[in-house]
């Protein structure tokens, strides 16, 4: 059922046309992927000359030439292609006005295409900006048009309005050939007619003129099945329902022989004028290049406006596009769309397949299995009938796979997760979202119990907390407190931390239990740093409902503690014991001493990444330990880059305190004491040594918890 629904999902989606856009960009990417790998072994059989930028640079610099070029331009390209021994020169140009420099320059350009002979000129079919609506008296019908056989009902578009040469190129052409095509939806270029209908007749697109102009007996036009394919000679050219042909993009732009055609007028004029130079020493282009292949002129130059987006490039020479269907033609390798009932078997398959595959597991690692080959599967057929010619649908496969899977593992979910289920509800209001999954994956850990581990400590108080909680309501005070705490929370929980528990204001939680966090002194630090600067933050819209600024003091070490379940047999939370817990405690009040909010241990500080820089701020022996712990503040990377001498100071006024010369310590610290609470501090500290005549051994004796 679940496979059924999938099916039918993905076919309203495609009738929709929802899928239309994604399903043409993956047909582009298949073929630029496969473009190299599909390009036939033989040479190129089509060559393009293009009036590129530079083309138009050579004429403009050393003819003083601009656009349009003189008909004897492309007449001198003709000359060429006759002497290379050239199949086939088609003009991908319009030229549908007389010259500008006169009858004469015609009529050059009409000698050198009829004395070439397999000669094709553009012509231009619509609906809109075309000039003719039927076949003029001086235009040669016979060479713009084409007999198929079995033409009724025939699929091919018909237009009602058509331009063409000038007559001197008219009648000296082999062939004339539509140069209209239409993009898709998208705008992308990917199919046209190959024969269209005009004044009652049958006209050739560009590419088909060409391969009828150079084959030495032009083959026979019919239309076969039911008019879904049109056999040109041999070849079985297979037509959408429209009537246009699917090109198959089979070699990339950069393996295709292109041409300036500044090069090509440069090489003919050489060797016209010295017969016996040598064509593949002395000309830019050797005439062996053209030798028995298609010659196609084109326009490259984006300012002539006749760039196109192609499956391959987003911006190839419209005459890409037409060389593409004569390679079509000569290569005999055309695309075409796979039938209705074989897609829509394809995509039973592949939404039932998955589908069972997920059903039949209950583990996370066959319903990846199931996902995995929804999205391996489509795509591998996918390109594998893409390199053989056929156009299979991707994406209509993909979402009915995706939702066939996704659906089984939501009736697996919804069938056999009770018990994880039970076991988030029963436990969320207890325990981290960290330690059930944990549970979840375990549940044998569901017991008392615990283990050692190396963890990172964070204890964090709000000052003056008391004295706050005495002036406010019940009310006042729980919603103040309970945005306070959502706030941190958020950004602890965001840094991979276990919340352990909330004393009043005070947040206790740890990193590296349940789940491992390798990096767990980094991110203890930097969400230090962030619960600082959020609350700065929060200071305007809090200063009003408090009665004044909220400061919270933390307290971070790291070390080895006993983390598990801890409790009576009915009631347990998962937490922590250990001396390294009760320092991190003693750290957040030993703030007060040092006059800041943020104080971390040695132990915490060795395993930070050089980019977190702290400094170091003195040792404090603590109550209930022999040996002094050494603190360090940690320090925003801009608070740092503001002021950097104001901590290198105080770096050195420290070590000369340690070196015994209390008086040139008090006079470093009393330097920055204005800016800098510990160094106020420190002042006070010294000045209290040189009273007493001691020169002190510079650890803080904490007298209080």
């Amino acid at each position: 059922m679940i496979g059924l629904l999938a099916v039918l999902l993905a076919l309203v989606a495609e009738q929709s046309g929802w899928l239309d856009g994604p399903e043409r960009a993956a047909y582009d990417l298949q073929a630029r992927l496969l473009a190299g790998l599909m390009a036939p072994d033989a040479e190129d059989e089509v060559v393009l000359i293009l009036v590129d930028e530079q083309s138009l640079e050579w004429a403009l610099d050393t003819q003083g030439q601009g656009w349009p070029w003189p008909r004897e331009y492309p007449a001198v390209i003709a000359d060429f292609a006759r002497r290379a021994g050239a199949a086939s020169l088609t003009f991908d140009v319009l030229y549908t006005d007389d010259s500008r420099f006169g009858v004469h320059d015609d009529r050059r350009f009409a000698r050198a295409a009829a004395d070439f002979g397999p000669t094709v000129f553009a012509a231009l079919y619509g609906e809109e900006a075309a000039r003719h609506d039927r076949f003029p008296q001086d235009a040669p019908v016979s060479s713009a048009t084409v007999e198929v056989e079995g033409t009724g009902g025939d699929p091919f578009p018909a237009f009602s309005r058509a331009t063409f040469p000038v007559t001197e190129l008219a009648q000296s052409a082999a062939r004339m050939g539509n140069v209209h095509i239409t993009p898709d939806p998208d705008g992308v270029y990917r199919r046209l007619p190959p024969v269209t209908r005009f004044d009652g007749e049958l006209v050739p697109g560009l590419g088909l003129a060409a391969f009828l102009a150079g084959s030495e007996e032009p083959p026979g036009l019919r239309l076969e099945d039911d008019g879904r394919a049109l056999r040109v000679g041999e070849r079985h050219v297979p037509l959408d329902p429209d009537g246009r042909l699917i090109l198959r993009f089979e070699r990339p732009g950069a393996e295709r022989t292109r041409l300036r055609a500044a090069a090509v007028i440069q090489s003919e004029l050489r060797l016209a004028a010295d017969p016996e130079a040598d064509s593949g020493t002395d000309t830019p282009v050797d005439p062996a290049e053209l030798e028995g292949r298609h010659v196609m002129v084109g326009l490259s130059a984006a300012g002539l406006f006749d760039l196109r987006p192609l499956p391959l490039d987003p911006r190839a020479p419209g005459v890409e596009f037409h060389a593409t269907m004569l390679e079509n033609l000569t290569t005999g390798n055309f695309m075409r769309e796979v039938d209705a009932t074989r897609a829509l078997v394809l995509v039973g398959l592949l939404a039932f397949l998955p589908a069972f595959l997920a059903g039949l597991g209950r583990s996370s690692a066959s319903t990846a299995l199931a996902i995995a080959f929804a999205l391996v599967a489509p795509v591998l057929l996918s390109g594998f009938a893409h390199a053989g010619g056929v156009w299979l649908p991707l994406a209509v496969p993909l979402v009915a796979g995706l939702t066939g899977t996704v659906g089984a593992a939501v009736y697996n979910y919804a069938r056999e997760g009770r018990e994880r289920r039970f076991i988030k509800a029963a436990f969320a209001q207890y325990l981290s979202p960290q330690v059930i999954e944990r549970l979840l994956e375990e549940p044998d850990r569901l017991k008392l119990g615990g283990e050692r581990r190396e963890l990172t400590i964070f204890f964090s108080d709000l000052e003056g907390f008391t004295s706050l909680s005495e002036r406010l309501s019940p009310d006042d005070l729980t919603r103040l407190l309970n945005e306070y705490l959502t706030e941190m929370t958020d950004i602890l929980t965001a840094c991979g931390a276990t919340i352990d528990k909330y004393e009043g204001d005070a947040i206790i939680a740890f990193w590296n239990a349940p789940v491992d966090v390798p990096d767990h002194p980094r991110r203890a630090v930097e969400a230090a740093l962030e619960c600082q600067r959020r609350l700065a933050a929060m200071a305007p819209r809090l200063r009003g409902r408090a009665g004044r600024d909220l400061a919270m003091r933390i307290g971070v070490n790291t070390g080895e503690a006993v983390v598990g379940n801890m409790g009576s047999r009915t009631r347990f939370d998962y937490t922590m014991l250990g001396d390294a817990v009760n320092l991190a405690a003693r750290l957040e009040g030993a703030n007060k001493v040092f006059g800041t909010y943020t104080l971390i241990a040695e132990s915490t500080v060795r395993k930070l990444p050089e980019t977190l820089y702290c400094r170091e701020l003195g040792e404090i022996r603590v109550v209930g330990r022999a040996r002094p712990v050494r603190v360090y503040e940690p320090v925003a990377r801009l608070a740092l880059d503001a002021a950097p001498e104001r901590y290198e100071v105080f770096a050195r006024a420290l070590q000369t305190l340690r070196e015994g010369r209390v008086e040139e310590a008090r006079a470093l610290f009393a330097s920055i004491a204005d800016r800098d609470p510990p160094a106020a501090r420190y002042v006070e500290r010294c000045t209290r040594l040189l009273e007493r005549g001691e020169a002190g051994d510079g650890v803080w004796e904490l007298d209080a918890k």
